[in-house]
């Protein structure tokens, strides 16, 4: 009997920095960098957010429970619905991406304290 490797349940679909992240106040954070579907059900469940650097340079990635961004139509941008510090103080990477695993997005999902909301993987 042979042991296969466990299915990634989440699918990455990148947006490639065009969607522009805003805080409650109307700053500028970032963009959306990707969006982490649940493959099973369809639901996004995060978004990567990129901020800061200069020409692709020294950029920082955030996954962010989807549930805490806003969608503002009228200026086709979404809006962090927590404080910047929180967001900045977050799990995050420069250059190497974590595994987006259960651990992971546990992780994630205990940080923001969204644990009550369905973002398990399974």
């Amino acid at each position: 009997m042979s042991q296969t490797e466990p299915t990634q349940l989440l699918l990455q679909s990148n947006k490639t920095d065009t969607m522009q992240v805003r805080s409650r106040d109307g700053d500028k954070i970032g963009s959306v960098y990707a969006m982490m579907v649940n493959k099973r059900t369809g639901h996004t469940l995060y978004a990567v957010l990129t901020i800061g650097g200069f020409l692709g340079m020294g950029r920082a990635y955030y996954p962010l429970p989807f549930s805490l961004l806003q969608f503002d139509p009228v200026n086709d941008t979404y809006i962090v619905t927590i404080d910047r510090r929180v967001l900045e103080g977050g799990p995050s990477w420069a250059a190497n991406p974590p595994e987006f695993d259960q651990a992971y997005a546990d992780r994630v999902s205990k940080y923001y304290d969204v644990a009550g909301e369905d973002l398990s993987l399974g």
